[in-house]
């Protein structure tokens, strides 16, 4: 943006937020540079902090008053590069609208603001009997908003069905600043799906600033497992085995031996260290029939070769695996000093054929890549280790 414009612009956007609530120092603008895909990277010109949907509104007719872009962000856990401020301009940082403004049992929804970390949700609604089910990897800080931007997943929504699935209603301010509301606490909504069109938009059609989410009934009951492979290509054949069998798990990840070796020397589970492959395997529903279930996934593991199946046998040991696979990604830190993940998804009889892939690209340009992703719907997660500070590796 024209340099002589922006103290002018500054001045405004505090009338409308705030002093506290703008950011224009260089050292401050740093932090909002990239997301969560750190390969590109540019500075905002200010960064503003609006607490209220008619706050957003006012920023974003300042932004078309002075022709600057302006661009919302939450968390910044994202790898998709969707709050990356190519063009500077303004970024609006949704994080301080995180409050949880309606939980109705009854009718089965919450009304939250865009900020809520999405496992505040999950801890607010502890022994009602109710959850949010899409739990993405990052839930521990990613946020509401962001999920629905970018139509988050996630471990559990291999059954449960990602973000879309989830949210009834959205308001929304639009690119000239005016207030809408598509959907609301209804499960059906009458006329075009129009809240569908803006979860996945990642904020190009509108800024979301609040979110009707539906929550799920809890299980009767669970059985978590853990199959360990010699090999990824009987990983994958078991995970193609399972869904083949009609058996659609809660929950159905894998890690290869390098995301193994990271997160046992994080946390110490008792992970073989000269495995090739693990998979996380979850099943819930009715108790009546959860052990049938568990029994089968345990015989189809067997038939395609697993070392061993073990069984989460108490509720610690079950959140000690799943802190294991949702904290994965920051263990990759002790392998590397920086990373770049990718994420795809392809049929799940391709994931042999992708992770033989990969192995090659990793060997031509003489990287590792590590790898950790919900097998069950074939969702990819190759994570490249690099040192950002070594500029052929970073190229």
């Amino acid at each position: 943006m024209i340099a002589s414009t922006l103290p002018s612009l500054i001045a405004d956007l505090r009338r409308v937020v705030g002093e506290d609530g703008v950011l224009a120092n260089h050292a401050d603008l740093i932090v909002y540079e990239c997301d969560g895909f750190v390969i590109e990277k540019n500075c905002p010109d200010v960064v503003v902090f609006p607490r209220t949907t008619e706050q957003v509104a006012a920023c974003v007719k300042l932004a078309n008053e002075y022709d600057v872009p302006c661009l919302p962000r939450g968390a910044g856990t994202s790898l998709a590069g969707g709050c990356l401020p190519v063009g500077g301009g303004i970024m609006l940082v949704l994080t301080r609208m995180r409050e949880i403004l309606e939980i109705n049992l009854r009718d089965r929804y919450a009304v939250v603001q865009p900020g809520l970390v999405n496992l505040w949700l999950t801890k607010a609604l502890a022994g009602t009997h109710f959850h949010y089910a899409p739990d993405p990897s990052s839930q521990g800080a990613c946020t509401i908003g962001g999920n629905v931007a970018t139509n988050s997943g996630g471990p559990h929504t291999l059954k449960y069905g990602v973000t879309v699935n989830h949210v009834l209603g959205v308001e929304a301010v639009l690119a000239d600043g005016s207030i809408v509301q598509f959907g609301g606490p209804a499960e059906d909504q009458t006329g075009l799906d129009l809240t569908g069109v803006l979860v996945g938009s990642e904020g190009t059609l509108a800024i979301v600033t609040q979110v009707w989410v539906r929550i799920t009934r809890d299980p009767q009951g669970c059985r978590t497992m853990l199959a360990v492979f010699d090999s990824a290509d009987d990983a994958t054949n078991a995970i193609s085995e399972i869904i083949g069998a009609g058996i659609i798990p809660a929950a159905l990840e894998m890690m290869d031996q390098g995301i193994v070796e990271a997160v046992e020397a994080a946390f110490h589970f008792g992970f073989p260290l000269d495995a090739e492959a693990v998979l996380l395997i979850e099943v819930d529903g009715l108790e009546a029939g959860l052990d049938l279930q568990r029994d089968r996934v345990v015989a189809l593991c067997e038939q395609s070769r697993a070392r061993e199946v073990r069984q989460a046998h108490t509720t610690a040991e079950r959140q000690l695996l799943w802190k294991c696979r949702k904290q994965a990604f920051g263990a990759v830190g002790r392998l590397s000093p920086s990373y770049c993940t990718q994420d795809g998804v392809v049929p799940r009889t391709k994931l042999p054929h992708m992770l033989r892939r990969i192995a090659e690209i990793a060997a031509r340009h003489g990287v590792r890549i590590v790898n950790v992703f919900h097998a069950g719907d074939g969702n990819l997660h190759p994570i490249v280790l690099f040192d950002e500070r070594d500029a052929e590796q970073t190229k």
